[in-house]
């Protein structure tokens, strides 16, 4: 669905079907390298949001992209600013502001993937590591810059970076940016770029605080909006497990063992809670890694890439995992603890059944978290069936 955004604050965009017909990314008119590092990868078809965007991205048009986590948003972008840079000279045209340090890596490696037939020039800043080696890349000069807001910061205190010639600015995963207080960090930063520019401004969810930096820093922005806000992907199959609080990480091992699970992504919502499910997991013998805020960069980027590549079959992470992380294959996800926001029930989930494959999604509920989840059904606008275990559940508990 296509539109302009409103001027009113109070009109929140519509949800309309779109009756765009099915094309190829050869219908975009995309420069050849790119298409050809698109067949590489192994794609045909758009997915709706690139569909939709990548035609207004490359027409200039400031955009406000609305769309669940797994629908190819990465690339929505990625490609037109590829297509814009491909000839031009070697200046910083293009910056790119992601909340996280991991989403900031898979963004890197998007330009990179899909500029690989082409002279483009990218570097990926973030915190958790040496600045220096950062600085040099800036300083040798790139074309599009990856950052993370506050590591931003520290090069542009540095005069490490300068933003005269930017052409486009990204704020990917907007929302996630302001539920981690990055505003100040954001506002600072957009003082030091060129107010004639193209913005692009990517988010699951619009609340009111989106809705005013889209107002903010956008021109007349098209609102290309792909599904229902706030709702969860369509592929995933939802349970609930019942069960005390003290007896989850016995019901973990149960499940983990009873049967294979290929690749397991369980969210904690503490670290130490995370820690502790890995200890318990390895006694099991299943193989597992924990990825949260007190480990390293190294050991955040080991552990995931173990995840990926297999050599690790679960990975237990806080919610420094729910965003952006684009993991193919990933079969289940468990929430060990429900989430405190509804709204990242949906964010979590959308780690698996991503790129419209099956996935499924399992929730330990002990009873002080009924409320909790009776809010995501609401939320939803569905019941989430309840699973007994023997021995383990306290009383099924009926949906609202």
């Amino acid at each position: 669905m296509i539109h302009q955004m409103k001027t009113s604050s109070a009109d929140a965009p519509s949800i309309e079907p779109s009756a765009i017909p099915t094309l190829t990314f050869e219908d975009l008119d995309l420069h050849p390298s790119i298409l050809d590092a698109i067949r590489d990868a192994g794609y045909t078809t758009p997915t709706p949001i690139q569909r939709d965007a990548i035609p207004l991205a490359r027409n200039g048009r400031d955009i406000m992209g609305l769309a669940q986590t797994g629908t190819g948003k990465t690339a929505a972008f990625t490609l037109p600013i590829i297509d814009r840079l491909i000839g031009g000279p070697r200046r910083t045209r293009a910056l790119i502001l992601t909340p996280t340090r991991e989403l900031c890596v898979q963004v890197e490696e998007s330009f990179k993937k899909y500029a690989r037939h082409a002279d483009i020039a990218v570097v990926a800043v973030y915190g958790g590591v040496p600045v220096d080696p950062q600085e040099k890349m800036l300083r040798s000069g790139v074309d599009v810059v990856v950052a993370t807001p506050g590591r931003l910061i520290d090069h542009l205190d540095r005069q490490n970076v300068v933003f005269d010639d930017l052409e486009v600015l990204v704020l990917d995963e907007a929302d996630r940016m302001l539920d981690m207080g990055f505003a100040p960090q954001i506002n600072k930063i957009v003082d030091q770029i060129p107010v004639y520019r193209q913005t692009l401004l990517f988010s699951a969810t619009m609340p009111p605080e989106v809705e005013a930096l889209a107002r903010k820093y956008l021109r007349k922005p098209i609102v290309v909006q792909v599904g229902v806000r706030s709702a969860a992907a369509s592929t995933v199959t939802h349970a609930v497990y019942p069960v005390p609080r003290e007896k989850k990480n016995a019901l973990l091992v149960e499940l983990l063992t009873g049967k294979k699970h290929e690749s397991v992504l369980i969210f904690s919502r503490t670290k130490h809670g995370a820690d502790r499910i890995v200890r318990d997991l390895e006694q099991a013998g299943v193989s597992a890694t924990a990825m949260h805020a007190d480990k390293s960069q190294s050991q955040r980027t080991r552990a995931l890439q173990d995840f990926k590549d297999g050599t690790t079959s679960v990975l237990v992470a806080t919610d420094i995992a729910q965003r952006g992380l684009d993991i193919s294959g990933i079969t289940h996800v468990i929430n060990y603890d429900v989430p405190q926001q509804a709204e990242d029930y949906v964010h979590r989930i959308g780690r698996t059944g991503r790129a419209a494959k099956e996935g499924d999604a399992y929730t330990f509920m002990s009873p002080d978290e009924i409320g909790m989840v009776r809010t995501i059904e609401r939320m939803i606008g569905q019941p989430i069936p309840r699973i007994s275990v023997p021995g383990f559940d306290f009383g099924t508990v009926a949906a609202d």
